[in-house]
């Protein structure tokens, strides 16, 4: 069942013993927007650096075989997070960056296309800023992609200026994610996963049926568990879709089932005294009423 949802928070589904299973799509433009205006990554808003760039050890054409970060379909040696993550009804202790776009778990990922057969693209569980065909291989290139575990119960991902397939750098895109542990301090307003992006110049590579970075099959924004089940950017594998989240950010949370859920952008008002009374009289007149209901039931 496909459900499609028009506001910030949104139902995860019903669960009985067993994993969560539907497909939401989360509104990416208009005036329902979830997504939150902004030009920096967390890392320069937080006074964070954006780390050491990875080695991309695994997969296509990667580190082991240039020599350094440049990477096309690369992905990195399994990751210790430091901490424990749930998602999608399952634990992680570890994770794997992959150069097109998103981190994975249980094994990395080489695709470049996101497929419409699988949650977001990818056979493997995923979190996808942007899942798309990055290549870092361009002719004085400055792209890479960086790993930041500095804080504890925290690792930051950023994919900083890369270009797209093949090896064109005449567009880049720069992106990030972060991800918390179940003890790491929440400030208000932010959550467990983020995503930001900033300048987002393209959103297909060559061997996805497109052309100087548009068309063809564009990337995927969101999350899925390998399987059946996701949590998608309305927009995702659509045209357009690096123009919708250009210069914006927004934070998850990750309920009970462990699936993700648009994070409250601010705490409820705290209603003022004056208020606060009203509504304790109208709940003690509420009460009155129903009483006499009852005991008008009864006679």
């Amino acid at each position: 069942m496909k459900i499609r949802i028009l506001s910030a928070m949104f139902l995860a589904g019903m669960v009985c013993d067993q994993a969560w299973a539907a497909e939401t799509y989360l509104p990416d433009q208009g005036t329902s927007s979830v997504l939150i205006s902004s030009t920096q990554y967390y890392t320069e808003m937080a006074g964070l650096g954006l780390g050491t760039a990875v080695n991309m050890t695994g997969g296509g054409y990667g580190g082991e075989t240039l020599g350094g970060p440049q990477s096309d379909d690369g992905f990195t040696s399994p990751i210790n997070f430091g901490f424990s993550f749930s998602f999608f009804g399952s634990s992680y202790s570890s994770f794997y960056i992959n150069n097109n776009g998103n981190i994975s778990f249980n094994s990395g990922n080489t695709a470049y296309t996101p497929d419409s057969n699988f949650p977001v693209g990818a056979s493997q569980p995923i979190i996808a800023p942007f899942f798309a065909d990055v290549d870092t291989r361009g002719t004085g290139s400055v792209g890479a992609v960086y790993l930041n575990q500095t804080v504890t119960n925290q690792a930051i991902v950023t994919w900083d200026q890369v270009g797209y397939y093949n090896q064109h750098m005449d567009l880049l895109n720069s992106f990030q994610l972060v991800v918390r542990g179940a003890s790491y301090t929440v400030p208000v307003g932010e959550g467990t996963i983020g995503f930001f992006w900033k300048t987002m110049g393209w959103e297909t590579g060559d061997k996805s049926s497109g052309a100087n970075g548009f068309g063809g099959s564009p990337a995927a924004v969101g999350f899925g568990n390998g399987v059946m089940d996701l949590v998608s950017f309305d927009n995702s594998m659509l045209d357009g879709i690096s123009g919708v989240v250009q210069n914006h950010h927004v934070w998850f949370n990750v309920n009970a089932q462990g699936v993700p859920e648009i994070a409250p952008s601010s705490p409820p008002p705290v209603p003022e005294p004056e208020t606060y009374a009203m509504l304790l009289a109208g709940l003690g007149l509420l009460g009155v009423v129903s009483r006499r209901r009852s005991r008008k039931r009864n006679i």
